[in-house]
């Protein structure tokens, strides 16, 4: 079975420091720039949506906008003629999910620290401008403001910031990454509707009990999905349990063997033996 949005969808991907202070906004950034290096590489187009930087140069939160379509194919496929081609969305779904790193901080020589962040893949509606695919504005609540941070002169001197609240369920996006309040509206449009169908989607597969609880393509984000071990120079993922080794390689996105390209056929494996377990166990034979 195919899932429709890994051939045509392109992405939003949302990295978020969570608990270790200072070494999980370090390495939410590190994360951030690889993925963004990886896309490039694998050919998507990249813009970048917002990121809210730490004062010692790591990342709160971010986001970024992969764009290009069913461009992408797995090197490993032999047969390349009937090899799927993957979006932004289906190539990177699988990195949601909780990364944690161990490794020696800089500032604490003597002992080895664990942090972590997490990652949100979300289909990204509304391209090119298609405001048919985007929320209705009865069911938004637009704010503008002052943009806070770094920006030299033109910080807080227009109301450039805009914060766009999904009235029915909650949701928020906030952008203030451009100058221009037009641009900075469009990037939230395209973000509050990812960050609500996204929340939909859930809904509907908790709804209807969806038995691929192993993979991010239908389980919980707050699981931890891989660790990144830097005194052994390893990465493992907890899901298809393949450890790989040379993290800087693998988050340098130079080469085919990147972070993402290493798991995703493992991943891919397991989904599809997870759907075709679901369809055995659903599959009622017709009346004879």
């Amino acid at each position: 079975p195919k899932e429709t949005d890994d051939f045509g969808s392109d992405a939003i991907i949302e990295v978020k420091a969570g608990t270790g202070g200072d070494e999980a906004s370090l390495f939410a950034f590190e994360l951030f720039e690889a993925y963004e290096r990886i896309a490039k590489s694998i050919g998507f187009r990249v813009e970048l949506l917002d990121a809210s930087k730490s004062e010692i140069g790591g990342l709160r939160e971010g986001s970024l906008l992969l764009t290009g379509g069913a461009s992408f194919r797995l090197a490993q496929d032999i047969d390349e003629d009937s090899a799927p081609l993957f979006g932004p969305y289906g190539t990177f779904k699988y990195e949601s999910g909780v990364h944690r790193v161990q490794r020696i901080p800089l500032t604490d020589k003597s002992r080895i620290h664990t942090s972590a962040c997490s990652v949100a893949v979300m289909p990204s509606v509304g391209g090119n401008d298609d405001a048919s695919a985007l929320l209705p504005m009865s069911e938004l609540r637009l704010e503008t403001m002052r943009s806070s941070g770094a920006g030299g002169q033109h910080v807080n001197c227009t109301d450039s910031a805009v914060r766009i609240t999904h009235i029915p369920t909650g949701i928020t996006a906030s952008i203030q990454d451009e100058r221009s309040q037009h641009k900075n509206k469009s990037k939230a449009m395209k973000l509050i509707t990812a960050r609500v169908r996204d929340a939909e989607r859930a809904e509907v597969e908790k709804t209807r009990g969806d038995a691929r609880s192993a993979l991010m393509g239908g389980g919980d984000r707050s699981e931890r999905i891989r660790t990144y071990n830097y005194p052994q120079d390893r990465i493992t993922d907890h899901r298809c349990k393949e450890t790989t080794h040379g993290i800087p390689g693998l988050l340098s996105g130079k080469s085919d063997e990147n972070l993402v390209v290493a798991f995703l056929p493992f991943l891919l494996i397991m989904q599809r033996e997870e759907l075709l377990e679901t369809l055995e166990e659903t599959y009622q034979p017709p009346n004879p």
